[in-house]
């Protein structure tokens, strides 16, 4: 339960931004369907999805599992797009890219609370809460860059392969977006997606040695 009430918050922050970043991107590129259904905002309430936000990461940290989760999807229209193929890429790439951006952003952090903790050593519980939230916000950023890079539509990953695709396979592909979440919870609880476990725990295990290197220690 400690872990979650640690976990819980970074995640729903970063799965937000990752919205956010969709919503900002779309905007850019054309389309104005999110913001104008107020998605570009950091208040979590619009964002939220009971299940993926606050159900399913709860469920699988009383299992014990890698704790995921995501936020309502951003309603985004790529026929407003200037350039179609581009837009495309562009809005399903930005979210991963935040997540990328954050896990940077959370490595610093955890560096820098590393040097608090060896200079103000009295103030070590604080430090101590921080450096496991600064290290759930690497780890956690890490799964969901590689988690929607996963080609199985809707995730982001798929619509990058959707145009690498010959027309008529592409329009096949797609179609497997009606299965696509069945699809992904059948995977997520027998199991398959543990295979998750190995890269995101390579590169928090890096991110953690450059942050040790920048503090000093």
């Amino acid at each position: 339960m400690e872990q979650l009430l640690i976990t819980l918050p970074v995640l729903i922050f970063s799965v937000v931004l990752h919205e956010v970043a969709h919503a900002w991107v779309a905007r850019s590129q054309g389309d104005l369907t999110a913001a104008a259904q107020g998605r570009i905002t950091l208040n979590p309430l619009p964002h939220l999805d009971p299940l993926g936000s606050i159900l399913l990461p709860g469920i699988m940290a009383i299992m014990g599992g890698p704790i995921l989760g995501w936020a309502r999807p951003v309603p985004v229209d790529p026929r407003n797009f200037r350039n179609y193929k581009r837009g495309d890429i562009l809005v399903s790439l930005a979210g991963v890219a935040t997540n990328f951006l954050l896990a940077i952003l959370f490595t610093l952090l955890l560096a820098a609370v590393i040097a608090a903790h060896r200079g103000i050593p009295r103030l070590a519980p604080s430090w101590e809460l921080l450096a496991n939230m600064f290290y759930a916000g690497i780890g956690l950023n890490f799964l969901l860059v590689i988690f929607n890079l996963i080609p199985i539509p809707p995730l982001d990953g798929s619509h990058v392969l959707y145009h690498l695709l010959p027309v008529r396979l592409a329009l096949r592909y797609r179609e497997l977006g009606q299965y696509g979440m069945l699809i992904l919870f059948v995977l997520l609880f027998v199991g398959v997606l543990n295979f998750l476990v190995l890269p995101v725990g390579a590169l928090t295990g890096l991110a953690v040695g450059v942050a040790r290197a920048l503090s000093g220690g």
